[in-house]
């Protein structure tokens, strides 16, 4: 009796142990991309699952239209002109053998004109069986150097590879199920640090920012492509450029360019079609009106392109002279 209550008790444990492991794991693996970036993110891009955006794409109208023979005919003889895509297709082969989820690659800083860059993905399988792949491209992107030179790095339980040039240099981790990549061995280890749970500042992450979470309720769940862009960086640099020239905005001015806080659009597919979504977040410029679309029953089911929006030419008159004389021409102007 006591040997089967202790076999039960010990496939109890084993039992509990297997799922608090799946359970780690699986919120290791579902993390979403954002939180593992870092607060001041300037753009990221993403393709959630590629084997399901690459069948979806295979199934969509545009792709059925340019499998017909006579399309395929018509594009014979200039595609037969056409560098040889052996490799092209080995390589998208090799990406579907991986199966790349939650794949990014994202922009995280230019300062002093340096440019940080990180990127990732979930893949399938073991880590010996995607290194073989991944090893492969990164010796075709360093290529043959005289001047590489390769390091390996022990950081918390991970090891990072970093291969250097003189003008570049690129460092590589797994933590399982992810491989991550970046321009410098820091970022990898802040993403690495974030994907295990361990980041000093735990609201340092992209999806803590307002403008992102905003950005990230307009976008569809079962979207196949996705990027975010916030222009701050970019309007700074606008506003110190009007500074050195003595161009200094009233208060409450300033370019559309400053009034932007994100940007953001996606793809998907539904019954063949491509649909895509675009979201700008800005400040309202029309208050208390409705954006009816009286006019569209003047299209007809040909119509290829509608577009609807909000313009009071009385209260946009001054911003049009403005950009007429910084254009230095009159016809705005006299319009």
């Amino acid at each position: 009796m006591k040997r089967i209550l202790f076999l039960l008790i010990t496939l109890a444990v084993a039992a509990f142990a297997g799922w608090y492991y799946w359970q780690f794991s699986q919120t290791r693996s579902s993390a979403p991309v954002a939180a593992l970036l870092p607060h001041e993110t300037i753009f990221v891009a993403q393709i959630p699952d590629f084997n399901r955006a690459r069948d979806e794409w295979r199934h969509c109208d545009i792709y059925q239209l340019y499998r017909e023979p006579a399309v395929q005919d018509f594009l014979r003889k200039p595609l037969s002109n056409a560098p040889k895509t052996d490799a092209v297709s080995q390589m998208l082969l090799e990406i579907e053998q991986l199966a790349p989820k939650n794949a990014f690659v994202a922009l995280t800083s230019i300062d002093n004109n340096n440019p940080k860059i990180v990127g990732g993905f979930r893949f399938r399988g073991s880590q010996e069986e995607a290194e073989r792949i991944i090893g492969k491209w990164r010796s075709m992107l360093m290529g043959q150097n005289s001047s590489l030179k390769r390091e390996k790095v022990q950081y918390q339980g991970h090891e990072i590879e970093v291969t250097k040039t003189s003008s570049f240099s690129l460092a590589t981790a797994y933590d399982l199920p992810w491989f991550f990549v970046a321009t410098d061995a820091s970022d990898v280890q802040a993403l690495l640090d974030r994907a295990d749970r361990r980041a000093s500042s735990p609201d340092n992450r992209l999806d803590k920012d307002e403008a992102y979470r905003a950005a990230i309720s307009r976008r569809p769940s079962n979207d196949v492509a996705f990027f975010y862009l916030q222009p701050k960086t970019f309007s700074q640099r606008v506003a110190a450029l009007r500074a050195a020239v003595g161009s200094t905005p009233a208060p409450g001015e300033g370019t559309m360019l400053e009034k932007m806080r994100c940007i953001t659009g996606s793809m998907r597919f539904e019954n063949g079609k491509i649909h895509d979504v675009f979201f700008l977040g800005m400040p309202k410029l029309e208050q208390n009106t409705t954006l009816t679309r009286s006019s569209l029953s003047l299209g007809t089911k040909e119509t290829f392109l509608y577009l609807a929006m909000l313009l009071n030419l009385g209260e946009r008159m001054d911003t049009l002279n403005q950009a007429a004389a910084f254009a230095g021409t009159k016809i705005f102007q006299a319009l």
